[in-house]
């Protein structure tokens, strides 16, 4: 692969046509597209568009709608997006949430790309990717893509990317090339390596990076090379590497095509000195290996952190306490098995964790499949109610006949789907171990029976993932697979097909590093690395695979507690990446070389440490932390209706 071959938009036809729509519709509308009061006096408003909404959450009741225009002030444009005022107090969401997702005066030259979304059922809606950072979905509820696009065409370059029809390139002069793959490792889980591509011919060698021999791979790699490879009729080539290293979900992969590839499109300027840098690095390093003499990254003096870490981490990091056993377990609990002080309970939990003969009792209880105020008897009798439910839905893809199967395409996807996936994942655990196992049927059957209880979300890649630990622990069908559906509901978001569980969570973190370590949050911007994603990973399955198996175990306890906040999950990426901030500033990482250096950090991390750490940070951070974090950020339990995911038919029509 030479290059990425794009054209211009004036090639297709529906854009020459939204063109003239555009045009059009801007001169019969320009008395209200005048700029007004709030803009400056040179400015001309271009585009001008109502009803332009963001979903912070799955409620409608939260979403923000707003104005978005295009304005034109000499010979650059901007993109502004306002959302419409408050009118009662008691609004949800406030007035300081709908500011989070303000977006004042955006220049179109610090924009990368913006990507299309057109859903089967529902509103077109588009993603804006500016300096690395993905902005919130903004959804058309009254159409006006692609005028948006047309307008925004006659100002300044954009082309389509033959590679993928819905991204649009803004001011790209060149290739979008993908640049080094092969620093996408995922332990665990990878396939094979692909070499990176090289480039235009002035960019050839500044492409070239060195991935290690299939001989230096670890044993579970090996492995893992002799699995089947799936077939990703996508064809784009950084969704075929994840489908290779298996991660996670469908939409992730869409993520990463739209995130990694647009973060790295843009090649001049400071992003061509930086590959210079890295290919002069490379070039030393083979001088310098040939002559046996080991290479020490050059680093630079790093800016102090603001919060004093360590100091913080003293302070308000409580030491660790031993797991709770049955013993103590049964002080919480009063004659007839009611758990008298949850608090109490989840904040014992949080220090120590849990004795592993006692998850399965007290799980139930930190997903709430069991309440708290239940009795023995209570518990006993939903137990067996749950059960009769179960294979209900269950009897509803088992009964399914061949013949029908054949007609129910859906069906055979997700199906094929799971198959493949239950037989890779954690197979080197002896519970999922050898041919025929029991335990991955369990697993295969729980998973299409939910895909069956929860048609709209339906299963996507890396679900697996979180219900591997839930029946390694329940060992039971039907209470496995109502833990898994419990904790579905608080993560359930992370799988959404707008990708909004996943958006607010990286937005969310880039605004507590922000807030937490500026220096850090600096750096990271000025090496296009806001998007965060290079946390995708430890988001959307929960740190699954950067802990030994024991040590997830005990850190998702300790996340489902909801002590000291229900985003703990959030602090511990921070805690993470403040342990190692001064090795990532220190050798000036970037992009690439940090998503290989976070991705090697698997199974090299210390939990208890971290866990203090991230207490600190939250405890720190305090009601300034609480309000950087958009409403309904998974993992939020629902407010007010029991079911999160919304009936889409119902609210298109």
């Amino acid at each position: 692969m030479n290059g990425t071959d794009i054209h211009d938009l004036s090639d297709d036809a529906d854009y020459a046509a939204a063109s003239k729509q555009g045009s059009s519709s801007m001169t019969r509308n320009d008395s209200s597209k005048r700029s007004s009061s709030t803009d400056p006096e040179d400015a001309e408003v271009v585009y001008l568009k109502d009803n332009v909404t963001i979903h912070p959450t799955q409620y409608a009741a939260e979403r923000i709608s707003g104005r978005l225009k295009l304005i034109k002030q000499g010979s650059s444009l901007f993109m502004t997006w306002i959302p419409y005022k408050v009118q009662s107090s008691n609004a949800r969401p406030s007035a300081g949430d709908k500011n989070l997702y303000t977006i004042k005066a955006l220049p179109f030259s610090d924009i990368q790309s913006i990507r299309r979304h057109t859903p089967t059922i529902g509103w077109q809606y588009v993603i804006v990717v500016s300096s690395g950072l993905a902005f919130p979905p903004l959804y058309f509820y009254s159409g006006g893509v692609r005028e948006f696009l047309a307008t925004i065409k006659q100002h300044v370059l954009i082309v389509r990317s033959s590679e993928d029809a819905n991204l649009f390139l803004v001011n790209n002069f060149q290739d979008p090339l993908q640049r080094t793959l092969s620093s996408l490792e995922l332990p665990g889980s990878l396939a094979s390596r692909i070499p990176s591509s090289s480039g235009s011919t002035s960019d050839n060698n500044l492409n070239n990076k060195h991935t290690p021999e299939d001989g230096h791979l670890s044993s579970t790699q090996r492995n893992n090379k002799q699995r089947q490879k799936s077939h990703d009729p996508a064809r784009d080539i950084s969704i075929h590497v994840l489908e290779k290293f298996s991660l996670v979900t469908k939409f992730a992969r869409e993520t990463t095509s739209q995130l990694f590839r647009d973060n790295l499109v843009d090649g001049h300027g400071p992003n061509e000195k930086r590959r210079t840098n890295w290919a002069s690095k490379d070039h030393q390093s083979q001088d310098m290996a040939s002559n046996d003499v080991e290479v020490v990254p050059k680093r630079v003096p790093v800016p102090s952190d603001p919060i004093e870490f360590d100091k913080i981490t003293l302070v308000w990091g409580q030491p660790r306490q031993h797991p709770l056993g049955l013993q103590e377990w049964s002080t919480f609990l009063d004659y007839e098995g009611r758990v008298i002080d949850p608090n109490a309970l989840k904040k014992r939990i949080f220090y120590g964790g849990l004795e592993h003969n006692l998850r399965k009792e007290v799980w139930p209880f930190l997903l709430g499949y069991y309440s708290y105020d239940s009795t023995d008897a209570e518990r006993e009798y939903a137990v067996s109610v749950k059960k009769s439910e179960y294979e209900t839905i269950k009897n509803q893809w088992q009964s399914i006949s061949p013949e029908q199967a054949k007609r129910f395409t859906k069906f055979r996807e997700r199906k094929g789907l799971i198959e493949k996936d239950v037989v890779r994942t954690d197979r080197s655990l002896s519970f999922y171990d050898g041919d025929d196992n029991p335990n991955v049927r369990l697993m295969h059957d729980i998973l299409l029976t939910y895909s069956f209880y929860n048609f709209d979300l339906g299963y996507c890649q890396g679900m697996s993932d979180l219900l591997s630990p839930i029946l390694f622990i329940m060992k039971d069908e039907s209470e496995a697979f109502w833990c898994f559906v419990s904790l579905l509901e608080r993560l359930g978001p992370n799988f959404n097909r707008d990708q909004s569980g996943m958006h607010s969570q990286l937005f969310a973190l880039s605004k507590l590093v922000e807030l937490l370590d500026s220096p850090l949050h600096n750096y990271f911007k000025q090496n296009d690395c806001l998007n965060y994603f290079f946390c995708f990973r430890w988001l959307l399955i929960q740190f699954k695979r950067e802990f030994e198996y024991e040590k997830t175990l005990r850190l998702w306890e300790v996340l489902w507690t909801h002590y000291p906040s229900e985003h703990l999950h959030l602090y511990v990426c921070i805690a993470i990446l403040k342990r190692h901030r001064a090795k990532i500033m220190g050798e000036q990482m970037d992009f690439d070389t940090l998503l290989k250096f976070i991705n090697e950090l698997s199974g090299q991390i210390d939990l208890d440490p971290i866990l203090r750490d991230a207490e600190a940070l939250c405890v720190c951070a305090g009601e300034n932390g609480a309000a950087s974090i958009p409403p309904g950020t998974p993992p939020s339990l629902p407010i007010e209706d029991s079911s999160i995911y919304h009936n889409q038919d119902d609210e298109v029509l």
